[in-house]
């Protein structure tokens, strides 16, 4: 492996044109295919195997040309105060709305509240129901327009008017604060390199990296029915990924130089100790994307796939383009310690830190390692109990799927939605459609009569609707309006009632009943979603766990990485329960309503901070394993590990974290609370353990820690991340079998 990314990374150094020719126009295509590709379409959130999708499928079969996947909005009304929306000028104006809004072409129908009992028992509230014959994200501007058109209208006619549903759904917005986040890592590059052209080159290669990522998807966003957020995740992964990628090469090309070798050599070099690490990061990051589609959700799926592919093409720029543009760049990327003038320094290097007496004070990593391995155990239980303290709140873990009510209250959905509470009361904005299949029964109609019944009988239940049967007369949908909010957990439970009162109608009539809708489809969701969190977690960790094995040559260094890793991902998720559940710093957060955290924040979370979690301890650890391998001692190949490593993997976590902080000031709550998950679990693994539990447990286990089985170690293929290939004969010393004894220890 080191010696094929070695020869890639000459190459690319001496074919810089070809190489910049090659990015320049994969990115000139991807923006070409983007801006000539038709927009996106309907991004369906089918739920294979769920009863809530299998209700939905079966109304489209029996209730043909009904539009069961068409946008819908309700247009809510409140009158003036002292007035009554059954006033005649109130009334008029509603009529005047709803004959405007039936107008437009893409309406299939509008119920007048006046005819279709949607007027509060205090006249105060009424809504008219619009229903299209297309998805919110086909709705054409010009009906939006005509939509909120008529909803102002009725405005400056008097009435407060409000708008609820999907029909106005945007595209989510990330807000300045991701621009803010790129400026971070930029201050941050150049603090770390004290070189405006250094620091650039990680920038570049991940604006790249991003721009082909996203504009692909943009592109294939109509063909694979990608939603707006697939893009956003994408960008999100593919800027930390990217930068953190380049920063790794670009910092060990500089190394190189201090040791004094020549820029192409130096380059070779850098791409193929460094490279490798990246390759096998990238492995693991991108094992647990594509490993959400084990969960067999498609829209999941499809946003893990697509934020993959945005890290291979990271993995690829930072093999290829970087040293390639270290080529252009010359002698203006200085070696390690040769800062520029920039930040007031230019020396031509440092002296060897190991050496013994006399020598400058050693950097704040070697410091910090040193203290480590004098007291691993002090270390090792502080960090535990922090995190598992940090963890406490996970336990308060309630799931569900932001609905309009976790909208800001700045939206006109949110106060639609709290004036349909505040007139038919909370279970009205959850309505659960329950459908009776009586296609096997001897009596549908007594069938649908039993289950109206059935359901009337149980607790949480306002109102139901009388059966509405199909033509043919086999089938018909009963409405139910819960008296708790669509996100309770009573609201759950009716579900389940409701199930399960069907399931004695089944017994006695052989009609099966099923609960869909938007409030019953949340629920599946996120049962589901817990029932595929440990196979997930198994096949993810399983994977990884073998390939760092490969990595690393030894047992208890990867059993370590993993658990680490679930201490980081537990701690991260009590921070998310603590600001976006329990309302802690909130304010700071943005976040107006708190709730239920979502649904796939569990599993997602996971996925993403596994593989970057691995990126760390691959960057980290494999400087310390290429110490021991050639010859140091376990507690000082730590120290060594920390001194040429510690300063970079510090800088790539704040990168890391504030480009994914930048997204918390995305209007879509979804990515605001995955963007604040991930930069405080990169806060927690890469600071708490990387940093602190994993220097002192391998202190602790001294030689151990890379112990593995001597048949293991022939069966396994030799990857040479360490770059040992690489080595001179000189610099290998006097016994070449000597060394290759090291590595297998």
């Amino acid at each position: 492996m080191a010696t094929f990314l070695y020869k890639l990374g000459r190459l690319a150094f001496r074919r810089r044109h070809f190489v910049a020719l090659i990015w320049v126009a994969l990115l000139t295509l991807a923006g070409v295919g983007a801006a000539s590709a038709p927009p996106a379409g309907n991004s369906s959130f089918s739920i294979p195997g769920t009863e809530a999708q299998k209700a939905f499928d079966l109304l489209e079969q029996r209730f043909p040309g009904a539009s069961a996947d068409g946008a819908t909005a309700r247009v809510v009304f409140k009158a003036p105060s002292g007035e009554k929306m059954t006033d005649a000028d109130n009334k008029a104006t509603v009529q005047k709305t709803v004959d405007e809004l039936a107008d437009g072409s893409e309406v299939a129908s509008v119920a007048d509240p006046y005819t279709g009992n949607a007027v509060s028992k205090d006249g105060t509230i009424a809504y008219a129901s619009v229903k299209y014959d297309v998805s919110g994200m086909e709705l054409e501007e010009s009906t939006k327009d005509a939509l909120e058109d008529a909803a102002q209208q009725a405005r400056d006619a008097g009435l407060t008017v409000e708008v609820g549903g999907d029909a106005l759904q945007a595209v989510p917005e990330t807000g300045a604060t991701e621009v803010i986040g790129i400026a971070v890592a930029a201050v941050v590059l150049v603090i770390t390199f004290g070189s405006l052209v250094a620091a650039g080159l990680p920038l570049l290669t991940a604006l790249i990296g991003v721009g082909i990522g996203v504009s692909s998807i943009t592109a294939l966003a109509s063909a694979l029915e990608l939603g707006s957020t697939t893009s956003i995740l994408a960008m999100m992964i593919g800027l930390a990924v990217g930068i953190d990628y380049a920063l790794f090469i670009v910092s060990r090309y500089r190394a190189e130089l201090a040791e004094g070798r020549e820029r192409e050599e130096a380059a070779g070099r850098a791409v193929g100790t460094a490279g490798s690490a990246v390759v096998f990061a990238g492995l693991t990051v991108v094992i647990a994307l594509v490993g959400l589609a084990v969960v067999n959700i498609p829209m999941l799926t499809k946003m893990g796939i697509a934020a993959a592919g945005t890290v291979a093409i990271a993995v690829l720029i930072a093999l290829t383009m970087i040293p390639a543009l270290l080529g252009y760049a010359g002698r203006r990327v200085k070696p390690a310690g040769a800062k520029g003038k920039l930040l007031g320094r230019s020396r031509k290097g440092e002296p060897k830190q190991e050496e013994p007496g006399g020598q400058p004070k050693a950097n704040l990593g070697t410091r910090w390692a040193s203290f480590v391995v004098r007291r691993p155990l002090a270390v090792l239980l502080l960090g535990v109990i922090g995190l598992g303290a940090a963890a406490v709140p996970a336990a308060s873990l309630e799931l569900g799927l932001p609905d309009d009510g976790s909208q800001p209250t700045s939206t006109t959905q949110r106060r639609a939605y709290d004036l349909l509470s505040e007139g038919f009361g909370p279970g009205f904005n959850g309505p659960l459609m329950v459908v009776v299949d009586a296609k096997g029964s001897d009596a549908p109609k007594d069938a649908f009569t039993d289950v109206e019944k059935q359901i009337k009988d149980l607790d949480g239940v306002v109102a139901v609707t009388p059966p509405a049967p199909n033509k043919g007369g086999d089938t018909a949908t009963i409405t139910v309006i819960p008296d708790s909010k669509p996100s309770s957990v009573q609201t759950e439970d009716l579900v389940h009632a409701i199930r399960d009162a069907g399931g004695d109608v089944e017994a006695k009539t052989g009609a099966e009943t099923l609960v869909t809708g938007s409030t019953a489809m949340n629920i599946d969701v996120s049962e589901k979603l817990n029932d595929a969190l440990v196979p997930y977690l198994v096949l993810v960790v399983g994977l990884a766990f073998l390939l760092l094995i490969v990595v690393f040559r030894s047992i208890l260094v990867p059993l370590k990485a993993a658990l680490g890793f679930l201490l980081s991902v537990m701690a991260a998720l009590g921070a998310v329960v603590a600001v976006f559940q329990w309302g802690w710093l909130s304010g700071l957060m943005g976040v107006e309503e708190t709730g239920p955290v979502m649904s796939m924040m569990p599993i997602f979370m996971v996925g993403v901070v596994f593989g970057l979690a691995m990126d760390y301890e691959v960057f980290l650890v494999t400087r310390m394993r290429e110490a021991f391998v050639h010859g140091e001692k376990p507690n000082q190949a730590v120290v060594t590990g920390f001194k040429h490593g510690a300063r970079v993997v510090t800088a790539a976590a704040v990168i890391m974290m504030a480009v994914f902080a930048g997204f918390i000031g995305s209007s879509e709550s979804m990515v605001k609370m995955i963007g604040f998950g991930l930069a405080i679990a990169v806060f927690f693994d890469a600071f708490v353990v990387r940093m602190a539990i994993v220097p002192a447990v391998l202190a602790l286990l001294g030689k151990k820690a890379w112990w593995l089985p001597k048949w293991l170690d022939r069966a396994l293929p030799n990857v040479d991340v360490e770059g040992e290939g690489l080595r001179t004969a000189g610099e290998r010393g006097s016994d070449p079998d000597e060394d290759r004894e090291l590595v297998r220890a």
